[in-house]
């Protein structure tokens, strides 16, 4: 059976959850340096952030300047309806 692609709202959940955890974990950290399981927390959750911000980029264009840089087309997001005109952000 096939999986289903997750919509757009919920890749949008994905990226705040994870980046929730990485900013979290940077704080932890600012306070607490040397701590190896949350140095290693920290790590696992910047990639999976990474990871969701270019599968983002890939289906719907760029959330961050770091996922525009590889993209070929124009900014095509000012287009789109805004979140006050019933747009998905």
């Amino acid at each position: 059976m096939a999986q289903r692609q997750p919509t757009r709202k919920q890749m949008l959940q994905w990226v705040n959850l994870v980046s929730f955890a990485v900013v979290e974990a940077n704080l932890y950290l600012d306070t607490h340096p040397t701590d190896p399981a949350a140095l290693s927390y920290f790590k696992e959750y910047n990639q999976l952030r990474s990871q969701a911000l270019e599968e983002y980029a890939s289906m719907y264009g760029p959330l961050t300047v770091d996922t525009a840089i590889g993209c070929q087309r124009k900014w095509e997001w000012v287009h789109e309806p805004w979140p006050w005109e019933g747009g998905s952000c």
